[in-house]
C-alpha cells in the first residue's frame, strides 16, 4: 500500500465526513467542533496509529493540520472518545459506501458488474507481539492469553482492490452466516456479477442467496461435512465441476489483508469490541 501523506488523507477524509454527517449532533450542541471534523480525525488516528492522547498532542503541534479541518482549537483526547462511543453501524456504512462512489467517480470507467471476493481474517487484541506469545507459551506451557480477538469480514471488488463493505465482531465466531449481510451492503455500492469465497462459506443458503437475490454467480468450494453426504443443489454442482479458473481471482483479497496490515498493523488499538470495531 502506498503511502500518502497526512494532509491528503485529511482532505479526503473530511469531505466523506461531510457527506455522511451534519454539522451538529443536535442544536443543543456546543457547536465547538463539528461532527465532520471529528470523524476525520478518528480516520486520521487508525491511518497513523495514535492514542486519544496522541491525536491531541500531534494536532496542537501540526498547524497546517488544524487549518485543513478548520479546527480553532484542539479537542480533548475525551471529546473525541465519547464522539467514537456515539458512532454506529449505519454511519460507517454510509462513509464506506461514500469512499466507494468518489473511487467509483475518480477511476471513469465503463460500468460493469463487479467480481467481488468474501473473506474473514483475525486482528490481535492488543499490542503484545504474536512472537512474545508464542514464545511464553512454548518455554512456559501456558496457556495462550488470547481467548478473543476481532474478526474483519469484507466483502472487496477484486477488479478496483477497494473493500465495498465490511463488518467487525468478537471472535471465535462462525461467519458463514455472515455473507448475506456484507454482500447486500456491497450490492447498495456497485452491480455484483460474482462472487467468491472460500469454504468457511460454503451453505446453499449462501448460493441460493447470491444466484436467487442479486442474479449473481457464485464460486464457493463445498467442503464442509463429510465426504460421504450427498449434497444437492449448487453444492453438489460446485463438487462436481469446480470453477478453479475463476476461484483464482479470490487470492486477491488476501493481497489486500497483507497491504492492510502492513500499513495499519495486524493488532485491533482499543480496549474493547466497541472501539476495535
Amino acid at each position: 500500500m502506498a503511502e500518502v501523506g497526512l494532509l491528503p488523507i485529511t482532505r479526503i477524509a473530511l469531505q466523506v465526513a461531510r457527506a455522511v454527517l451534519p454539522r451538529h449532533r443536535s442544536r443543543f450542541s456546543k457547536r465547538q467542533f463539528t461532527q465532520p471534523q471529528l470523524l476525520a480525525i478518528l480516520c486520521l488516528m487508525r491511518y497513523e496509529d495514535w492514542t486519544f492522547r496522541e491525536a491531541e498532542v500531534r494536532l496542537s503541534e501540526h498547524r497546517e493540520l488544524r487549518q485543513l479541518l478548520g479546527l480553532v482549537s484542539v479537542p480533548d483526547f475525551t471529546t473525541l472518545y465519547r464522539f467514537l462511543q456515539r458512532l454506529d453501524d449505519q454511519t460507517i456504512d454510509r462513509a464506506v459506501g461514500e469512499t466507494v462512489r468518489r473511487l467509483r467517480g475518480s477511476l471513469r470507467q465503463k460500468r460493469k458488474r463487479a467480481r467481488v471476493a468474501v473473506d474473514a481474517t483475525g486482528l490481535a487484541q492488543g499490542a503484545v507481539s504474536s512472537f512474545f506469545v508464542r514464545r511464553m507459551h512454548h518455554h512456559g506451557q501456558k496457556p495462550l492469553p488470547w481467548r478473543h480477538w476481532l474478526k474483519w469480514v469484507v466483502a472487496v471488488d477484486l477488479d478496483q482492490q477497494f473493500v465495498l463493505s465490511q463488518l467487525a465482531r468478537r471472535g471465535p465466531w462462525d461467519d458463514c452466516a455472515n455473507l448475506p449481510a456484507v454482500v447486500e451492503v456491497a450490492s447498495q455500492q456497485t452491480r455484483i456479477g460474482l462472487v467468491l469465497a472460500d469454504a468457511e462459506f460454503d451453505s446453499e443458503r449462501n448460493h441460493t442467496y447470491i444466484r436467487q437475490r442479486l442474479g449473481a454467480q457464485s464460486a464457493i468450494p463445498a467442503k464442509r461435512g463429510k465426504k460421504t453426504w450427498r449434497l444437492h443443489g449448487v453444492r453438489a454442482e460446485m463438487r462436481r465441476a469446480f470453477l478453479q479458473r475463476t476461484y483464482r481471482r479470490r487470492a486477491l483479497i488476501e493481497s489486500l489483508f497483507s497491504s492492510v496490515k502492513r500499513k495499519l498493523l495486524a493488532r485491533a488499538p482499543g480496549r474493547s469490541l466497541h472501539t476495535n470495531a
